[in-house]
């Protein structure tokens, strides 16, 4: 399984911010803006305490195992690869919403006069802050998951995730 690399995941950001800023500008010359509901920032930061509490989870698992602690649950190989799995996927989909909505918010920092935008402005920065809080627990997730170099390999690249 390849590790998620940072680039991708800040190109993707950069990408949809660009878009929807571009988009929100020309939503705004119609008339109308969709708003950033107010669940986007609570579902990103759920998504976020859920990674980080799989990963802490599999992380003292696998201490008690390394540590032959006597009735340490083991880490399921399969269950360990579908949170990576999750967490990437979850990474991936973190960096495309933040980016949505760090572009929508870039454009409502012209109009933070106005309440109602600067309501959304602020929903926005916070899906942003939880986006980043998704990909940074999937992170952790994939580095706890990860594989030991093996001794015999010569080296060259790098670990395996489970």
């Amino acid at each position: 399984m390849k590790e998620l690399r940072i680039r991708v995941l800040a190109g993707v950001f950069v990408i949809a911010g660009t878009l929807s800023w571009a988009g929100a500008r020309l939503w705004n010359s119609v008339g109308t803006l969709p708003s950033v509901p107010l669940a986007a920032p609570v579902v990103l930061a759920l998504i976020a305490v859920i990674l980080l509490a799989t990963a802490l989870s599999i992380r003292a698992r696998l201490k008690a195992q390394r540590e032959r602690v006597p009735d340490a649950k083991g880490v399921d190989p399969m269950m360990a690869a579908r949170a990576v799995v999750f967490g990437q996927a979850s990474a991936l989909v973190a960096a495309l919403v933040a980016g949505m909505y760090g572009g929508t918010g870039v454009f409502l920092l012209e109009y933070l006069d106005i309440p109602a935008r600067r309501d959304q402005a602020v929903y926005a920065g916070f899906s942003v802050v939880a986006g980043i809080g998704v990909i940074a627990a999937a992170v952790f997730l994939e580095r706890v998951c990860k594989l030991p170099e093996d001794d015999e390999h010569d080296g060259t690249g790098a670990a395996p995730t489970v």
